[in-house]
């Protein structure tokens, strides 16, 4: 039996990883204060997802890759295998690398707006309701500067790794594909800048964060001895969820119209157990960090 596997430039494969990955949206930069009815806010951010688990399994990937094919007329499942398998499934799990987003957001009725963001990839839906604080415009606004609200976002995406880059034409050992759903919760207090944040804000809260996680491995030419039988590696498809709790601080800073806001949320998972192939199982947990930056435009309502 002779299968064989070209040199695979495995390095050049973890730099498109980090460059376009699909990060899930956890950058919050809304703050306390919904936008005012009949207004817009549209804008754009830029930063990063840095999470310790993931990043600490990407040198794996490059090592047991490398390992795994070079040389060899068989790919049989090993420790290598198995570590490129744990480190593919991490980074789908929560992918690292930088982010940029466009966004819209508009107020249809008092203390509600809803928005729509395009986040590398991703198509995200939210709304959010203020529960505390004036509704008024820098041109009309009301009594006091301090500001709460609560918000729900949605989003869906789904991470072919291999395919995506076609690298299993190189490697068809995994054919690894993923698929997440996440609920965002943000608790958000923030304290104006002038009239109605009209020179900015600084905004703080809490997160909470739950990913429904779908994956699955269907090697084509991986195989396993059992004694002194060889047999190909089954498929192995399986369904998780866990949660992440999270913190986050941002702030706006402008006059009227166009702003500049910084951002950093924080957020510590426990990603659960994942079954890979071969009977083989890893469980992980770790610390996320998205810092951004961003320019925001209001628009519209103006002249209330």
């Amino acid at each position: 039996m002779k299968i064989r596997y070209p040199y695979i430039p495995i390095y050049g494969l973890l730099l498109l990883l980090l460059a376009v990955g699909c990060t899930a949206p956890r950058s919050i930069i809304q703050s306390g204060k919904v936008t005012p009815r009949g207004e817009f806010k549209i804008g754009l951010n830029t930063g990063a997802n840095l999470a310790s688990a993931p990043l600490s399994q990407l040198d794996d990937i490059t090592n047991s890759a490398i390992d795994a094919v070079t040389g060899r007329d068989s790919v049989f499942y090993d420790q290598q295998i198995d570590v490129f398998a744990q480190a593919l499934t991490a980074y789908a799990l929560d992918p690292v690398g930088p982010a940029f987003d466009l966004y819209v957001r508009y107020g249809p009725v008092t203390r509600l707006d809803v928005g729509y963001k395009f986040a590398s990839g991703v198509h995200v839906l939210d709304a959010m309701y203020q529960f505390m604080g004036p509704t008024g415009t820098p041109e009309n606004p009301g009594i006091g500067n301090f500001y709460g609200s609560i918000g729900l976002q949605y989003s869906g995406q789904e991470a072919n790794i291999l395919k995506r880059f076609n690298v299993n034409r190189l490697v068809p050992l995994l054919d690894f594909t993923a698929r997440r759903r996440d609920l965002v919760i943000p608790l958000i207090f923030s304290r104006s800048f002038g009239p109605e944040e009209e020179i900015g804000n600084i905004s703080w809260g809490l997160v909470y964060h739950h990913s429904f996680f779908r994956y699955g491995f269907s090697p084509d030419e991986l195989y396993e001895r059992v004694g002194d039988q060889v047999r190909r590696i089954n498929p192995v498809t399986e369904r998780s969820n866990f949660p992440a709790f999270g913190a986050f601080v941002n702030g706006k800073i402008g006059y009227k119209f166009l702003y500049a806001l910084p951002a950093v949320a924080v957020y510590y998972q426990n990603y659960g157990s994942y079954q890979l192939l071969a009977g083989k199982q890893f469980s992980f947990k770790g610390v996320r960090v998205v810092p951004t930056i961003g320019l925001q435009l209001r628009l519209g309502g103006f002249s209330r």
